[in-house]
């Protein structure tokens, strides 16, 4: 099997893969006046991509890969890796950790410069957490390419389909905190870099030594990133604007939308 042949190939499906996310940074364009029921709406949807990506594509095919052991292990570290990230954040930049209840009521009365700067930390502790997704998407993408290249063009569209609404998640916010649509356009493209980026990682370092296990592992830890962003970060933000309806409305309907993607690939 002439592997190195379809090197070529293997990375021009992990950039198309990977910069998907551009599309659906677009959405930031398409926003004339801001109106938080839609950013409720957004975060929800963001945390049931990310929670049903996790737990219905990440985890189980590391586990099905390295075994239930290894997988869930690997997958609570990611969880304690990204949480001694948010915990060494100082408690008055981190809207989830008061000192005392007085905290908590000050908060209510945040200037908008406060409100924005945690709108902010959503938003790039959500492209922090696609990005470490997308690292490993992009070995899988680019391993499979190298084996066989139409497999590789099937699992590129299911990438690129479900990385769109990822792009979303990470723009809307970010155009939120900063009214700067091109920060927000950029900073989705940027966490889709990841996935070309781990293709040529894969290609000239880790060719050699990647193996089933290593990447099983990759996938687990970050399912253990995106849950704990979710649970801590969006799903939080989201209800602090009092839409919880349309917070749920988006929860089902990022997931809905996950699971066909899913269901279209594995036809």
């Amino acid at each position: 099997m002439d592997v190195y042949g379809n090197i070529g190939p293997a990375l021009l499906l992990t950039i198309f893969a990977g910069l998907s996310t551009c599309i659906g940074g677009a959405i930031a364009y398409f926003i004339k006046k801001p109106k938080l029921i839609y950013l409720s709406f957004v975060l929800g949807f963001s945390a049931g991509v990310m929670i049903y990506i996790s737990f219905m594509e990440l985890l189980p095919r590391a586990i099905q890969n390295v075994g239930e052991i290894l997988s869930v292990s690997v997958f609570f570290v990611g969880i304690l890796v990204i949480a001694f990230i948010d915990m060494s954040i100082p408690w008055l930049k981190n809207p989830h950790h008061y000192k005392d209840l007085s905290d908590f009521k000050e908060s209510q009365n945040d200037t908008d410069k406060e409100k924005n700067d945690r709108i902010m930390r959503t938003g790039l502790f959500t492209a922090f957490a696609i990005t470490l997704h997308n690292f490993p998407e992009g070995l899988a993408t680019m391993g499979a390419t190298l084996v066989d290249v139409k497999l590789g063009i099937f699992i590129a569209l299911a990438v690129a389909i479900h990385n769109i609404p990822e792009g979303i998640s990470v723009s809307v916010p970010i155009y939120y905190a900063t009214h700067d649509k091109k920060k927000a356009f950029l900073y989705s493209c940027l966490s889709g870099v990841a996935e070309p980026i781990a293709a040529v990682i894969g290609v000239f370092v880790l060719l050699p030594f990647l193996s089933a296990t290593v990447l099983a592992s990759l996938l687990a830890f970050a399912a253990g990133i995106m849950v704990y962003i979710s649970i801590d970060e969006l799903l939080p933000m989201a209800h602090r604007y009092g839409h919880s309806h349309v917070v749920i409305a988006g929860i089902v309907l990022g997931m809905f939308i996950m699971a066909i993607s899913l269901f279209s690939f594995s036809l």
